[in-house]
């Protein structure tokens, strides 16, 4: 039940949480802005996993959702993680909790939202008991998103059959793709430790960098700079967009390209690539279109609960552009999972051994370390002379 804005002029001081408010609707939006300290106010329902990772990493002290975090149609991620961060989740707050003002002090007292003493709404708090519960609810219904994901992938391929198949529409690019490897990154799951693992082959291989959206920041952040920027402009910043990159402004069939109006701006060339699918869609099918040679994809969306997970009907156009590059594609997603570099005992032990080496080493050319090597030369001339007394006395 939601209660309507009320006086109240005496809060409990158990259990309350404060901070100041950042608000916005969009989850990816927010955690630009958002602090440690801070509470967050989402509209977001049915909450994914790479959200909550997002948000769990900005230390909020509680995140306030006016939608439901799993709304029951699939057995989405998010909410599972927040809870298991300790972060308080309060759910189903309605609308009137994303009328707060951006940097007002709230409290927030079990499902309770106060501005200073105006209760604003009341929600549903959760605990891994309700979440686990949502969960199980969720699997029982999940049959229907089946049937629903068929039939999107079906009416995605009914309209962009010419640009699966042969190419139609896929814009001319300056950067050089032909005959070389490329690494897509998407701000996905797993995708900062992924890139760590993945320092290796990009030394070795030197592939073309195309940063989808936010993962052009991902590549700056690790050291390189991204040869293409793919995406709505949506998640990326300013920097990325200006770091020399080649831009690709994605756009819908309808004519309508969101971040054409933010790449004008800023005043970097670009070219408009049309489709229906998903900004990592459109990375795929460029790359393959201009000839890579192999695309190694990393923070991309693989599995069935990933699709749903991204909560957009065309998510399962990403289904058929896996078809579609088929053999090229190398999904690294996961990596830093499979793989993990180890020091052996013996090459910790020969490290050591060479660090003491080189200190002696140090040492010996001093007037100082010298004295030293006498002084124990001395010391240990008088311990093994007490011990051959002590045995020849025996």
């Amino acid at each position: 039940m939601r209660s309507s804005l009320r006086k109240r002029s005496a809060l409990p001081e158990p259990g309350v949480v404060a901070g100041v408010a950042r608000v916005d609707p969009r989850t990816k939006g927010l955690t630009k802005r958002l602090k440690a300290g801070d509470v967050a106010v989402i509209d977001h329902e049915d909450l994914d996993r790479v959200s909550a990772e997002a948000l769990v990493a900005c230390q909020p002290v509680a995140v306030l959702n006016a939608a439901r975090s799993t709304s029951g149609r699939y057995p989405n991620l998010g909410p599972e993680i927040l809870v298991g961060a300790g972060i308080p989740l309060v759910d189903d707050l309605g609308p009137d909790v994303m009328a707060i003002a951006e940097g007002h002090h709230l409290r927030v007292v079990d499902g309770s939202v106060y501005d200073g003493d105006d209760l604003v709404a009341e929600g549903v708090v959760q605990t891994s008991s309700t979440v686990a519960l949502a969960m199980e609810e969720a699997r029982a219904g999940l049959s229907v998103q089946l049937e629903s994901f068929a039939a999107n992938t079906m009416d995605y391929l009914r309209r962009e059959r010419d640009l699966l198949l042969d190419g139609v529409g896929v814009p001319d690019i300056s950067t050089v793709i032909d005959g070389r490897q490329v690494l897509i990154v998407v701000r996905g799951y797993h995708y900062k430790e992924d890139l760590v693992t993945l320092r290796p082959y990009i030394r070795e291989y030197r592939p073309v960098l195309i940063g989808v959206d936010g993962g052009a920041d991902a590549i700056l952040d690790a050291g390189w700079r991204p040869d293409l920027v793919v995406g709505d402009m949506d998640s990326v910043s300013d920097r990325a967009l200006s770091c020399g990159a080649e831009i690709v402004v994605h756009a819908y069939r309808d004519g309508r390209a969101p971040g054409l109006a933010r790449v004008e701006q800023l005043g970097v060339p670009h070219v408009v690539f049309p489709a229906t699918g998903t900004s990592e869609d459109v990375a795929m099918l460029l790359a393959d279109d201009k000839g890579a040679e192999l695309i190694v994809a990393v923070g991309t969306h693989a599995t069935l609960v990933e699709f749903l997970d991204k909560g957009r009907s065309g998510m399962a156009s990403t289904f058929l552009t896996r078809l579609r590059v088929g053999s090229k594609l190398v999904d690294a997603k996961g990596v830093s999972r499979l793989y993990r570099h180890r020091i052996s005992n013996l090459q910790l032990t020969l490290l050591v051994l060479a660090g003491l080496l080189a200190l002696g080493v140090a040492l010996a050319s001093t007037a100082a370390g010298q004295t030293l090597y006498e002084l124990i030369g001395a010391r240990f001339d008088d311990f093994t002379s007490w011990v051959g007394s002590l045995f020849g006395g025996s």
